[in-house]
Parts: C-alpha cells; structure tokens; sequence
C-alpha cells in the first residue's frame, strides 16, 4: 500500500492526470500492489478563489505520502512567478526534493528534429540539482523603478547540496545504466566560483565510483552536442539553471513535451512526478492533449516505490503506442482523444 497525493493542477493537469491514474489503476490490479490517493486543490483556480497557493497545512500533510502526482501548474489569469515560486518551488525547497530526474529517450516510431539520428542514439538521463544555483531566491532590487535600478540575482551552492547531487548521480550511473558514463555540464571558464565547486566535488568524489567514467563539457557545447552527437551522452548531471535549460531541449530531441517525464527526487522520502510540459490553457476540456508524458511520469513514481516489474510494463506499452498507434505526439494530432490514448496504454498494459 503506497499513499498518494495527487494534484491535477490547472489546464489541461486534470484531464492528464486522469489518464495517468487510469493506467496506475491497471497496473495495480495486475501487479498486486494499492495506490491509497487523496486530491488536493491547489493550482490557479485555488488561488484566484480563496487567495491561497500552498498553506502550511497542506505542506505538513504532503511530508506524510509516499508520493506526490502532479498534473500541471499555471495559471493564464495568474500573474507569472506566483504559482511557480508559491507552489512548485516551495514544493522542492520545504519537501527538499533535491534532485530533478530526467530521462531523454527516444521510443521507437516516435519523429525527432535530428537528422538521421533513432532510437539507439537517444536514449541519456539528465540529473539536475534542484534545490538551490539561482533558483534559491537570493538577491534583490535596490532603486527599483528609477533609472539607476539595480536587480542582483544570486547563485547559491553548497558543498553539502552539490555533493549529495553528483553522489545521486554517481550512483545512478553505476547502478542503472550500462555504459556508466557521467557528464558534469557547467560553465567553469566563466562561472569560476560555483562550478570550481562543482568540478573539485566532482573528481574529489569520483575515485570512489572507479567503474564511472568521468567527463565534462560546458553548457553551451553540450546544448550543441544534444543535437549534433545525442549518442555521446549515458547520464548528465548539473546545477539547478542549466538543467533546467537543457532538459527542455532533450524534451524536444526525444519527440516533445508530450513524451517528457520527470521525477523531483528526495531518496526515502516524499517525492513527486510530473510530465515536464506546462498546463496548455487553450487545450483545456477538448481531450486533445497527449496523456503519455503524465503515463510515464506515473511510471517513474512506481520505480521510485519499488514496483520496478510495473513500471517496466508501462514503458513497454508506451512504447507500442508509439510505434503501433499514433500519428504524432502532438496535441490534437494523434488520431485518438486523450482518454482514447489512456484506454491503449491501459489495455495493453
């Protein structure tokens, strides 16, 4: 029995995590195991309803799930920056989800904007510190509104916080991934305080992990990499910025925001999965939108649980889907309705 929080969010995060819960729901029912959930509104409408983005109360109850569900956050009537720093950033900093897991996976039958490049060249995972760089908050405006304003923004990193990231990624590198090869992706040419941090951590605490070969490239070659020679890469691990550039661009070489999942990750404890991709305002209630990226996020949180078999089988029927059914990943263009495409997942499933 695991608990659940499930937060569908704002657009189209309902109609996305309906179909994820459908599949979660077959998968249970075949592998023996319970999804014990409970809703939680908190998105846009809660906020432009009650004035409330994430109480106190709530936070304390989401320390107590296993994990959390996420469909989408954003709001077209929400000023930009209060849901995301009121409710997903808060998320990661109070629940110290430290670590942002992302796959980069081309499934078969699936078109990417690289030339020439399949399946076999597409397929890294993108470990992105997540709890501190620029995104802390520090900083500030000083004459603000006057021709002399001034507006610093801060990028924080810790030994402790940078550590516990690479030795995430180290690990995940040695244990799950055949090629064990890990990329640190920095900017130490430039950034010669934050990622000389970074690079000594780095190799201080790689001659622990002998059977991982090291490498390093700045952000900019590996922006470039990713399209030109994806197949370079087994497991990239960076700061919280930089991964949050480059893991939209690996959304894209891997077929789209529809396909794209993502884990933030705090090892034995709460954590939360979510397709990657915003909440789609101008889709919302047509059942147009493509369910698969919040599917193989709901995949993701079961690997996290455990139940390694039943994620496997979720991917593996994602996959046919891909290559036997749909005509494209994009929303409104894949032949079948959202819950059309949930009800294949499920069925094969």
């Amino acid at each position: 029995m695991y608990k659940i929080a499930v937060i569908p969010g704002d657009g189209t995060g309902l109609e996305m995590v309906t179909e994820g819960l459908k599949v979660l729901e077959a998968a249970q029912a075949k592998f023996n195991f319970k999804l014990d959930k409970t809703d939680y509104d908190l998105g846009g409408e809660r906020y432009m309803r009650t004035g409330e983005i994430l109480p106190e109360s709530v936070l304390n109850e989401l320390k107590r799930y296993d994990a959390i569900f996420l469909g989408a956050i954003g709001h077209p009537d929400v000023k930009p920056g209060i849901l995301e720093k009121g409710l997903l950033l808060k998320m990661r900093f109070e629940l110290d989800l430290y670590i942002n897991l992302r796959p980069v996976k081309l499934y078969p039958g699936v078109d990417t904007p690289i030339k020439g490049k399949g399946p076999e060249d597409i397929d890294f995972v993108v470990v992105r510190e997540n709890t501190e760089g620029l995104y802390a908050g520090a900083g500030g405006f000083l004459r603000k509104g006057t021709p002399q304003e001034v507006a610093v923004q801060e990028s924080l990193n810790t030994r402790f916080g940078v550590e516990r990231c690479l030795r995430y990624a180290f690990e995940y590198c040695r244990d799950r991934r055949e090629r064990k090869k890990l990329t640190l992706c920095g900017k130490t040419n430039v950034l010669t305080y934050a990622f000389d941090l970074w690079e000594r951590a780095f190799h201080e605490i790689g001659p622990e992990y002998p059977d991982v070969e090291r490498d390093y490239a700045h952000v900019d070659a590996i922006s470039m990499w990713m399209v030109k020679n994806p197949e370079w890469f087994d497991v990239i691990v960076t700061d919280n910025l930089f991964g949050d550039i480059i893991t939209d661009l690996g959304a894209m070489i891997q077929g789209g925001m529809g396909i794209a999942a993502g884990g933030n990750i705090h090892p034995g404890r709460v954590s939360m999965f979510e397709p990657i991709g915003g909440s789609a305002p101008k889709y919302t209630g047509k059942g147009v939108i493509n369910p698969l990226a919040s599917i193989s996020a709901g995949a993701m949180m079961l690997e996290h649980l455990g139940e390694k078999e039943a994620a496997a089988a979720i991917e593996k029927a994602v996959v046919e889907v891909c290559s036997k059914k749909l005509k494209s990943l994009g929303a409104g263009q894949m032949g079948y309705s959202t819950a059309e495409v949930g009800d294949l997942v499920a069925d094969i499933l």
